[in-house]
């Protein structure tokens, strides 16, 4: 059986992020998958200064070995930001030695109130996580006018878009 981290790649409190990571949360349940999700506002608000270069606090490192050694596979749920990602996942990215990404298998899901779905943003990534000898899995999700394809309680409003979601799944679970 495979096990999958689900990263909600913001900090930002009650964003479309994690509604939409509690949404592949509950794909992964109906899929038969155990499954996790890191939320980031679970980091250290002091990260950037905190977790760098070497340091590692106690909290951070029980973090690290709760939600990265132990996963294989990550969904990486990614808001736009200023036509990327957010600078706390880059910052994430940077406290984890590259050995500890070699191998992984990165799926991508962006989320933007725009049209685009964030696309900028996962392309960004996949350079980064190729970079890290990680493999990313090529079917991307870009969930555009996220306000319009959610609504207030988590869910899509459209049939199509869990489908989209579902079908990036179980591929994803094949991968």
């Amino acid at each position: 059986m495979n096990k999958v981290l689900i990263i909600s790649s913001t900090n930002r409190p009650e964003s479309n992020t994690i509604r939409v990571s509690r949404r592949y949360a509950q794909i992964l349940k109906e899929l038969g998958t155990e499954h996790d999700i890191l939320d980031f506002r679970q980091l250290p608000a002091d990260i950037t200064f905190s977790e760098m270069f070497g340091h590692r606090s106690e909290p951070y490192s029980v973090l690290m070995e709760k939600y990265i050694k132990p996963y294989t596979k990550m969904v990486f749920v990614v808001p736009e930001y200023n036509g990327s990602f957010p600078g706390v996942l880059k910052t994430f990215i940077d406290t984890i030695h590259p050995r500890d990404w070699a191998g992984k298998k990165i799926c991508l899901v962006g989320v933007s109130d725009g049209r685009a779905g964030n696309a900028r943003g996962m392309d960004h990534l996949v350079l980064i996580f190729q970079y890290l000898k990680t493999h990313v899995y090529f079917h991307k999700v870009p969930i555009s006018k996220i306000d319009d394809v959610m609504n207030e309680q988590g869910d899509f409003v459209s049939q199509e878009q869990t489908l989209v979601c579902r079908r990036q799944m179980e591929g994803f679970l094949n991968f």
